[in-house]
């Protein structure tokens, strides 16, 4: 496999010093060769260790042992961590493009996003909800056909609508959505986890799933018509369950992951649960993606206080789901 490819993120921001973080685990954790894509100042800014600049993914597997491998991303202004500014967010959005399109070509073998500022991508006229899909147009498939997942060791979810006020939601639930969220999941199941018959759950809008239509009818109008045409299709899905009782370690068991309508209800329970390893994936690529579930800390960053598991997680998931998709 080639090496996988690690975006910094926000300049400013705790990425850097989870990278490196990261890279000083390799031994003790494992860790496959990647590289980092950025602004190596950036880096320098936050961490006294090695580092060494290449000019192609391959070189990285080289030089892992002894040094953190840089493809330079140059220019991200006067880097002052935890203030963020224009030229950095410029930087950060140069060095997605270039990971994003390194994977893309085969040279790396997946992609790791850092965090990044969504306020400060907008200000240098980033017009895409997040990363996420961002890198599905780089990647020439449609929004709507890929899905988020929030990874950690005991559960997966997937929220079926993201960045959206709570009181637009059930204004934007149809059945196409939800078929294609559901349809994304199981066919990433498959592709990146090698399991040939995901069980997938579906959890109900409103309180107790509706209670029968007394507290909503989104469930009865919307979400099971949704389900029976996923059955229909010969996909193992149940559902919509009440959202109280879903996510406790007995009623995990019963699924591979969990499709969520709305943002909080998909973040919680995986936070709740593995906020330290949660990790963002996009399922319905043509390459591996996933990142570290947090933001850009920039309260903290600079400090050596940024808990590289996370980013460690995502590594080791890009790298996981890499094999998997490379077996005949």
């Amino acid at each position: 496999m080639n090496p996988l490819a690690v975006a910094l993120g926000d300049p400013a921001g705790i990425g850097p010093e989870i990278v490196a973080k990261a890279w000083l685990a390799r031994v003790a954790r494992s860790i496959p060769p990647f590289f980092a894509v950025g602004d190596a100042r950036s880096i320098g800014a936050v961490w006294d260790g090695p580092t060494i600049r290449i000019s192609e993914p391959a070189e990285a597997a080289r030089f892992f042992a002894d040094a953190l491998p840089v493809i330079e991303v140059e220019d991200a202004g006067d880097i002052v961590p935890g203030q963020p500014n224009t030229p950095g967010a410029r930087c950060s959005l140069d060095s997605l493009e270039l990971a994003a399109g390194l994977a893309r070509s085969g040279a790396a073998g997946g992609l790791v996003t850092g965090p990044v500022s969504k306020a400060q991508l907008y200000s240098v006229g980033f017009t895409h909800p997040g990363q996420t899909e961002f890198v599905a147009e780089r990647c020439g498939i449609s929004a709507d056909n890929v899905a988020m997942m929030l990874a950690g060791p005991t559960l997966r979810t997937v929220p079926i609508t993201t960045h959206v006020p709570l009181r637009d939601v059930a204004d934007m639930l149809t059945i196409e959505l939800i078929l294609s969220k559901v349809r994304a999941t199981e066919r990433g199941l498959v592709r990146n986890f090698g399991i040939a018959s995901p069980r997938l759950a579906i959890a109900g809008l409103n309180p107790h799933a509706g209670e029968q239509g007394a507290l909503g009818r989104e469930e009865i109008e919307i979400i099971a018509p949704a389900v029976e045409i996923a059955r229909a299709e010969g996909i193992n899905i149940i559902g919509p369950l009440p959202a109280d009782t879903m996510f406790h370690a007995r009623a995990r068991d019963r699924y591979d992951a969990a499709l969520c309508l709305y943002h909080d209800q998909a973040l919680i329970p995986l936070k709740a649960l593995h906020f330290d390893e949660g990790v963002n994936m996009t399922l319905g690529l043509p390459i591996v993606r996933t990142a570290p579930d947090h933001g850009t800390a920039f309260e903290i960053a600079g400090q050596n206080r940024a808990d590289p598991g996370a980013m460690i997680a995502a590594i080791e998931l890009a790298a996981y789901c890499a094999a998997i998709r490379a077996l005949p």
